[in-house]
C-alpha cells in the first residue's frame, strides 16, 4: 500500500503475518535492493508486521496505485513492468503471488476400487484474488513458464498437474 505524505513523499507499506519471518526478511531485502539509499523499517502489530520505506519514487514504480479496492479498479502493468515481470522474472513473480494470495495444499480424494474405497492425495497450488486483472497477471506468468492451470472458481486458479506442481516446487518453496 502507498500512502502520500508531506512534500511528495510516499510510504510503501507491506503487511504480512508474523508466522512467516523468512518472507518478511525477503520482502525487506527486496525493498532495500530497489531503494538502497532509503531505510527499510518494521512496525510490529498484533499478529503481523509492516515492512515500510519512504521515498518520492515509489509512485513511479507503482503507477497503477490508486484509492479504493484494487478489485474494483483496473490493474494493468505498464510495458516496462510487463518486460520485467513476464520476460525477466516470471518465477519470482509467481513466487510472490503464491506467497501473498496462494498456497500449496494436499488434495485428498476418495477413489472407488474393485476391492473397496481407496484414499489418496496429491499436492496442488491455489491462487485466489478478487481482481480479474491480478488473476490475469498470474495466468500470464504461468503461460510464460508453461505451467498448466485451470480456474476452479471465478476468483481462484488451481494448479494440479504433476509436472506443473513439480516445476512450481523448484522455485516457490515453503512459506517460512
Amino acid at each position: 500500500m502507498l500512502a502520500a505524505h508531506q512534500r511528495g513523499v510516499f510510504r510503501l507499506r507491506v503487511t504480512m503475518c508474523d508466522a512467516y519471518p523468512m518472507i518478511r526478511a525477503e520482502c525487506a531485502a527486496a525493498i532495500h535492493a530497489v531503494m538502497p539509499e532509503n531505510r527499510v523499517g518494521k512496525v510490529q502489530r498484533i499478529g503481523c508486521s509492516e515492512v515500510t520505506s519512504y521515498s518520492k519514487h515509489w509512485i513511479c514504480l507503482f503507477p497503477r496505485h490508486g484509492s479504493g479496492r484494487k478489485h474494483l479498479r483496473p490493474i494493468r502493468l505498464a510495458p516496462w513492468q510487463q518486460r520485467i515481470a513476464f520476460h525477466e522474472y516470471p518465477q519470482q513473480l509467481l513466487r510472490g503471488l503464491i506467497h501473498s494470495d496462494g498456497c500449496r495444499a494436499m488434495n485428498w480424494v476418495l477413489g472407488r476400487r474393485k476391492n473397496g474405497p481407496k484414499r489418496y492425495g496429491y499436492p496442488r497450488y491455489f491462487f485466489s484474488n478478487e481482481s480479474a486483472d491480478i488473476l490475469g497477471v498470474f495466468t500470464e506468468a504461468c503461460d510464460r513458464l508453461r505451467i498448466e492451470y485451470r480456474a476452479n472458481r471465478p476468483n481462484s486458479i488451481s494448479i494440479a498437474r504433476r509436472e506443473s506442481v513439480a516445476l512450481l516446487d523448484t522455485f516457490i518453496g515453503p512459506k517460512s
